[in-house]
């Protein structure tokens, strides 16, 4: 399945195990979006979805929102059970819900320049949840700009994560924000900058991370112009670190997900899934995990394909793509689709039940033994190759070409 949203501002407070609503996946396959539908052919019945609709202002992906708002969740056919509301340090800001139940809204004003998710759940009266999840970020300061980075401040991320900043404003002198952005790793290694149009500055080394490296984002944007009349806000130190290398493979042609761990690439497991259909193929490439929901929800109406499915409770997603491209599990389909056949529009699927409660699964295993920032390589006989900037996976750019990308160069 695949949707087009503001998935930058996303990933910067991106919650690992959270009860979220994203679009469904989408592949290589031309055209534009497709979404991730039920697999043809016999399967089981699910559970019926909940009858609760949930809303949220601003819409998923929205810039330069007022402090003010409006900023509010909402509930027709059910009530609200949690809401969270949450800047890019997984800081909460406080709210309420009404007292039916059907309606919350923060505090107070929001922070100037600041990107935000929120996490809301509600029920209906057969008990039945549903879920959803947004991302938006607040309007800078007049005639001031900032970056929102990913990943995390503080956190333990895979072998593949870049260092990736999106700026509130477009960008006209690239090469002085370049220079005031100093990212340096322990141990040391060769680091290169690489633009994606004039609001997006990627940092990675020539080959994956090493496990153990410690790496450190060095902003120095404060009063440096970034274009006519626009000067940055930022001066600050991020750090990060680079967990255990856990690189795997998926075969397409052979329905395999082989789980690769170590230096050595020991291999820890090999699993069995369903990509994409021929008409809505996997894209192939390098992917980069940058989001986990333990339980989301996948629409057909977010990527353009009318009411063919609505999935309330999708579970143990694992984001690749900014576009919609999931790895995640399917408790829908007739079991003998893993290992034998491509069915979907274009996500990666796995065995699992439904709920996303069991860690036993074959979707449930992945999802515990994952963390932002592995890298999935994916190979086939056929299909579109991944556009580097469709999510973090700039590491389909051979690196001499990465490093032109450099404003400084």
């Amino acid at each position: 399945m695949r949707r087009r949203v503001g998935t930058w501002a996303r990933r910067v407070a991106a919650a690992v195990c959270c009860l979220a609503v994203l679009s469904g996946c989408g592949g290589g396959a031309p055209g534009g979006a497709a979404g991730d539908a039920v697999p043809g052919g016999p399967r089981t019945a699910p559970a019926p979805p909940s009858r609760a609709v949930l809303t949220a202002v601003p819409a998923d992906g929205a810039q330069d929102v007022p402090p003010e708002g409006p900023v509010r969740v909402t509930v027709a056919q059910g009530r609200l059970v949690s809401v969270r509301l949450a800047d890019a340090k997984g800081a909460e800001l406080p709210g309420a819900i009404s007292a039916d139940g059907t309606g919350w809204s923060p505090d107070g004003p929001l922070p100037l320049g600041t990107a935000f998710t929120v996490d809301a759940v509600a029920e209906d009266d057969q008990g039945q949840r549903a879920a959803q999840h947004s991302a938006f970020s607040t309007v800078a300061r007049a005639h001031t700009f900032v970056a929102f980075f990913t990943p995390e401040d503080g956190s333990t991320v895979g072998v593949g994560m870049p260092v990736s900043l999106r700026f509130s404003r477009p960008i006209t002198d690239r090469a002085a924000v370049e220079r005031a952005v100093q990212v340096g790793a322990d141990p040391p290694v060769p680091v290169a900058a690489h633009w994606f149009g004039n609001q997006r500055l990627d940092f990675r080394p020539q080959q994956y991370w090493a496990a153990g490296t410690r790496v450190t984002v060095a902003l120095r944007l404060k009063d440096v112009q970034g274009a006519p009349g626009e000067f940055g806000s930022q001066s600050r130190d991020l750090h990060f670190t680079v967990g255990r290398a856990q690189v795997s493979t998926v075969d397409l042609d052979a329905h395999t997900l082989t789980v690769r761990a170590g230096q050595g690439g020991k291999v820890l497991r090999v699993l069995k899934v369903s990509g994409g259909s021929p008409d809505h193929s996997t894209y192939r490439g390098v992917m980069v995990v940058s989001e986990k929901y333990k339980l989301t929800r996948m629409n057909s109406q977010t990527v353009g394909m009318g009411d063919e499915y609505d999935i309330k409770d999708v579970p143990h997603a694992m984001r690749l793509t900014t576009s919609g491209t999931f790895l995640h599990g399917n408790y829908w389909a007739d079991p003998g689709v893993f290992g034998t056949a491509n069915t979907s529009h274009g996500c990666i699927g796995l065995a699992d039940t439904k709920g996303g409660t069991g860690k036993d699964t074959p979707a449930g295993w992945l999802f515990e033994h994952t963390v932002p920032g592995d890298v999935l390589e994916v190979r086939a006989s056929a299909g579109d190759f991944v556009p580097p900037s469709n999510g973090l996976n700039g590491w389909n750019v051979p690196w001499d070409q990465w490093v032109a990308g450099s404003a400084l160069r």
